[in-house]
């Protein structure tokens, strides 16, 4: 199993500290640093700074956004920030959910797999450096032009170092996870609990078919809080787990808090949302149940995470990606240091 650092949106915390924690990432040996997008900063941008900054660490977009771009800008972008790191971007999309896509960027959330099918479809186009067609519902290309005479078809440009980038899918729920083990090269997982893997690991060999999972990458996004009292290493990451579940959507479409219902935690999460969204923030964080932070997070002293990687990797994460949490940037970059540790330990 290969290590990953999240480091979510870049800006929230602080300017600098995700961009040194991308730094001591690479330096401690990590596979993988991604970068998130809401709607804030962007991920693109990030990355850019950290490929000129890194020489070796895998870049990934974790997520780029489908709404925000069209599938050429997308392939575009992809192929540049490639190049620019000789061949170490991975891209991770996502459809996000109705309140940015349609809120922030304009674009309706309707029947999100049609579109991410298309949409992939023609960034692999692009990168492929194909004179791009596509006769989809979602994304014709080229639209017909002066007088109904159809647009003039492109192919890009530049020569991409690669003529196939990994692309990963941001998924939550049956459908979305099976075809993410259809049309990607990996599936972004978030709140992702060992104890009720198997059923979307048989949600992704579904998609997968007769492929069957080996060489798909499977990576699992993980708040990581180091100690020795356990009920204080929950409590560093509660306010995370109460935006998510409460806060990370509408009550009629938050996939979170659906996730959380799923893993057996329905009252606690149903109390968890209806709290957030009465603006009782700080009531709803305390709500968030030892139960799920600790089935979906790595807590505790060095001996205990490696026990919590073993649980992992035997769930079928192939890159555990760590998000860290403590109250300075000493004991973030101090818990990616305990989590290598851990792994070695681990022996996996």
């Amino acid at each position: 199993m290969r290590l990953g650092l999240s480091m979510g949106h870049w800006g929230s915390a602080g300017g600098a500290e995700p961009l040194a924690l991308g730094l001591e990432a690479e330096h401690l040996g990590y596979d993988i640093v991604w970068a998130a997008e809401a709607y804030g900063s962007d991920a693109v941008s990030v990355l850019s700074w950290l490929a000129g900054r890194t020489s070796r660490i895998g870049l990934g977009s974790a997520v780029m956004q489908i709404p925000a771009r069209t599938p050429a800008m997308t392939g575009m972008t992809a192929a540049t920030l490639d190049a620019l790191s000789d061949g170490r971007f991975h891209l991770g999309l996502g459809v996000s959910g109705p309140q940015v896509s349609a809120g922030w960027h304009g674009v309706e959330f309707g029947r999100p797999l049609a579109r991410t099918r298309e949409y992939i479809e023609v960034v692999r186009s692009v990168v492929r450096r194909d004179l791009v067609r596509h006769d989809g519902e979602h994304y014709p290309l080229p639209l017909p032009g002066p007088g109904g005479r159809p647009g003039k078809p492109l192919r890009l440009i530049i020569h991409p170092v690669r003529e196939a980038i990994p692309v990963y899918l941001a998924a939550v729920g049956p459908q979305n996870i099976r075809l993410a083990g259809e049309i990607a090269d990996g599936w972004l997982a978030l709140f992702h609990a060992p104890s009720h893997a198997d059923t979307n690991l048989a949600q992704l060999r579904e998609g997968r078919g007769e492929r069957g999972l080996a060489g798909f990458d499977i990576v699992a996004s993980v708040p990581v809080s180091v100690g020795d009292d356990l009920d204080a290493c929950a409590d560093r990451v509660r306010a995370y787990a109460a935006l998510y579940v409460g806060g990370m959507g509408s009550r009629e479409k938050n996939f979170y808090n659906a996730q959380a219902r799923a893993l057996g935690y329905e009252k606690e999460a149903r109390t968890v949302q209806d709290l957030y969204l009465a603006g009782e923030t700080e009531a709803a964080t305390a709500e968030v149940p030892f139960g799920l932070i600790d089935e979906t997070s790595l807590l505790g002293p060095v001996d205990r995470i490696a026990d919590r990687l073993r649980a992992f990797a035997a769930s079928g994460v192939t890159t555990l990606s760590v998000i860290p949490h403590g109250d300075s940037y000493e004991e973030k970059a101090a818990s990616l240091a305990t989590v290598a540790d851990a792994l070695h330990r681990a022996n996996i």
